[in-house]
C-alpha cells in the first residue's frame, strides 16, 4: 500500500481507503471482520457518514485494539431519527449524533470532523455563522476533532470551503463522468442534453477547484469514485464502456490535491477488486484510451443507493428498494435471492404514498416515486 499526504493535515492516509456505508447490509460479524482484514492490507482511512448504530458499532469494533493506526472521517451533522437518516444543521439532533458517534467508534476523538453534505448555497448560509459551525470550532479547539473536513458534490460549494482557510480536506465526488459536467445544485441537469456527445474533457471549474486544493494544501478524499458501480458496467455507464476498478481509482489519484479514495465495500471480493490496484501494470490502469474513444450517453437519474433520500414519511429503505429493483430488472426472470430480500425489507416499494420528499434530497436527480411503483409492479408487493 502506498500513502499521501493529505493536505495541510499532514496525516499520510492510504492511497485506497474504506467507504463504510454498506457494511449494515450483512451480518455485524462479517463486516467487522471485512474492515479488519482491509487494516491488515494497509488500508488506514474510513470515512463513517451513516448514523446507524450498527454501521457505527460495526466501524468501531472493527478497528478496537488499532484505533490510533485509523484516520476516521466522522460526520457532523448526520443524524438517526426515528430509525432513519437525516441531514441537519439543528443542535437538538446534532450534538447528541456526533457524541453517539464518538462513543461507538473509540478513542475520544474523531480525525477528520466532517462538515456533513453541503450540495447548495442556501444549506452554506444555513450552516455557517450558526450554532452548528461554531460546534464543530468547539470540537476543534477541544481536540475531539483533530481536523476539520466538508463533503460535497459541488465544486462551487468545495471552492467556498477552501477559501475559508480553517477547512483543511474535503470529501468530494470524483470520477470521469461527473469531471465533465459543470457546477449545479440541480443534479436532474447534469446529463441532460448529452446523448451521444462526446465529451469535452474535464470542466473548467472542476478543474480549477483541484488546482486551487493543490496550491492552498487542501487535501481531497474521493467519492462516488466508480459512480456507485455504474462505470464498471458498459449497460450502466455513461460512457457506453466499463472500466475496471484499477482504471478508476488511478483516474481520481491522478487529479491534483486527492490522496485517497474511498471505495465503497461490503464484500471481499469487491475490496480485492480494488486492492489490485496496488500491483496493476501501468496498461491496466490507463483509462485514456476508454475516455478517447467513447461518446457520453444520457443516464440521467441513476441511482447510487447513497441513502441523501431519507428519511421517508413511510420508513421505506429507498436505497435498498432501488438496488433490488435494479439487480431484478437485469434479469429475464427475478433471481429467487433477491426477491427474498426484497421482500424481507418492511415496507415495500408499494408502501409509497408520493410525497416526493427523497426527490428533492437526492444529490443525482432520481425520479423515485416513479422507480417505486415500479418496484412495486416488479415484485408484485
Amino acid at each position: 500500500m502506498k500513502y499521501r499526504m493529505l493536505g495541510k493535515t499532514g496525516l499520510m492516509v492510504s492511497e485506497i481507503g474504506f467507504g463504510g456505508e454498506w457494511l449494515q447490509r450483512h451480518p455485524e460479524e462479517e463486516s467487522i471482520q471485512l474492515v479488519q482484514y482491509a487494516h491488515t492490507q494497509g488500508i488506514n482511512i474510513i470515512d463513517c457518514w451513516m448514523p446507524d448504530p450498527k454501521s457505527r458499532d460495526i466501524i468501531g469494533k472493527g478497528i478496537a485494539g488499532c484505533r490510533d493506526q485509523w484516520f476516521v472521517q466522522g460526520h457532523i451533522g448526520s443524524t438517526w431519527q426515528n430509525g432513519q437518516y437525516v441531514r441537519t444543521r439543528d443542535m437538538r439532533f446534532v450534538r447528541p449524533a456526533f457524541e453517539d458517534l464518538l462513543a461507538r467508534i473509540g478513542g475520544g476523538y474523531i480525525d477528520l470532523g466532517m462538515i456533513h453534505y453541503i450540495d447548495s448555497q442556501d444549506d452554506w448560509d444555513a450552516a455557517m455563522g450558526t450554532d452548528y459551525i461554531r460546534y464543530v470550532h468547539e470540537l476543534r479547539d477541544k481536540g475531539i476533532i483533530r481536523h476539520i473536513g466538508i463533503s460535497t458534490h459541488n465544486p462551487r460549494i468545495a471552492r467556498m470551503a477552501v477559501e475559508t482557510g480553517f477547512i483543511e480536506m474535503i470529501l468530494f465526488s470524483v470520477n470521469p463522468a461527473f469531471d465533465t459536467r459543470p457546477a449545479t445544485e440541480d443534479m436532474d441537469s447534469l446529463f441532460a442534453g448529452w446523448e451521444g456527445k462526446r465529451p469535452g474533457g474535464v470542466d473548467p471549474e472542476r478543474a480549477a477547484l483541484y488546482r486551487l486544493c493543490e496550491e492552498k494544501d487542501v487535501g481531497i478524499t474521493v467519492m462516488k469514485g466508480f459512480f456507485g458501480g455504474r462505470l464498471l458496467d458498459a449497460e450502466t455507464s455513461p460512457f457506453g464502456v466499463a472500466f475496471t476498478p484499477p482504471q478508476l481509482i488511478h483516474y481520481s489519484l491522478t487529479r491534483p490535491a486527492v490522496a485517497s479514495v474511498l471505495c465503497g465495500y461490503d464484500t471481499m471480493e469487491q475490496l480485492t477488486a480494488a486492492l489490485a490496484y496496488e500491483t496493476a501494470s501501468d496498461e491496466e490502469k490507463d483509462f485514456a484510451p476508454l475516455l478517447a474513444s467513447t461518446s457520453l450517453q444520457a443516464r440521467i437519474g441513476q441511482c447510487t443507493y447513497c441513502g441523501h433520500c431519507q428519511p421517508c414519511p413511510m420508513n421505506i429503505d429507498i436505497a435498498m428498494v432501488n438496488k433490488f429493483y435494479d439487480l431484478a430488472a437485469q434479469q429475464e426472470h427475478i433471481p429467487d435471492s433477491v426477491r427474498s430480500h426484497y421482500e424481507a425489507l418492511r415496507p415495500t416499494a408499494s408502501a409509497c404514498v408520493g410525497c416526493r420528499s427523497c426527490e428533492s434530497r437526492c444529490p443525482f436527480g432520481v425520479g423515485i416515486h416513479e422507480r417505486m411503483k415500479k418496484a412495486a409492479a416488479l415484485f408484485g408487493v
